[in-house]
């Protein structure tokens, strides 16, 4: 057990691997399993517990680093929620990413971790070319948590990133389309402004040659065109 900043022992990951493995439940994880998620090493623990242990545990990086070369589902959400953004490396970014093999480690990691390191805009752009279906889906992941988490992100940034989800619009693929349809509707929800733009992409897309293009299209319109959204951006009913 080592020692953080403030002089306190700070579990090690043998001990937070054993917590971990106490909180095993059957029932959760088969509930997880109905949603996709499988795998030797999965657990079955909530997210919300999760969340409980890392304010518990504490920022530690290297104790994240250590978790993640577990290989346990839970360790490595876990992992996500103690690290620090600012001591994150672009090696270590793009090691994990390529470990990904769920989406909810995906979606975890890149809202909790990547999106606050300073590479998280180059490699939205980057992840979203790649073949990988994981590590395509965090490149959609990261825009659309990044719309969600970077507030001084100028609208400009976004406006860019519509033609890269365009050109992806046509992966069928599970994770990756509805990775594409998150990112364009966070985007379009973000203001009044990149709505107007997000929602003409929508209809751009729609005119794609490809059923998963119009899914992708059809339900972000869907949702962008919800009166509750066009109320909270104070946008017309009929623009």
């Amino acid at each position: 057990m080592s020692r953080g900043s403030d002089d306190q022992p700070r579990p090690g990951v043998r001990e937070v691997t054993a917590r971990l493995r106490a909180m095993v439940n059957p029932a959760d994880a088969a509930g997880m399993a109905r949603f996709g998620i499988r795998g030797k090493k999965v657990l079955g623990i909530s997210i919300p517990t999760l969340r409980s242990l890392a304010k518990e545990v504490g920022r530690d990086h290297r104790l994240a680093m250590q978790l993640w070369r577990t290989g346990i589902h839970e360790a490595r959400i876990l992992a996500a929620f103690i690290d620090d953004p600012r001591q994150v490396a672009e090696g270590q970014v793009d090691r994990w990413v390529a470990d990904f093999d769920s989406w909810d480690v995906c979606d975890q990691v890149c809202g909790s971790l990547f999106d606050g390191t300073p590479f998280a805009w180059t490699k939205a752009v980057e992840w979203a070319g790649r073949e990988e279906e994981f590590v395509k889906r965090a490149g959609f992941a990261l825009m659309a948590y990044l719309a969600v988490h970077d507030k001084a992100a100028p609208d400009g940034a976004f406006v860019r990133l519509l033609p890269v989800i365009r050109r992806e619009a046509t992966d069928d693929r599970t994770y990756v389309k509805k990775g594409v349809n998150w990112a364009l509707r966070q985007i379009g929800k973000r203001n009044a402004r990149l709505h107007a733009r997000a929602l003409s992409e929508a209809r751009r897309i729609a005119k794609i040659d490809s059923r998963t293009a119009r899914w992708i299209a059809s339900d972000a319109i869907r949702e962008l065109q919800h009166p509750d959204h066009l109320r909270r951006l104070g946008v017309d009913a009929g623009g």
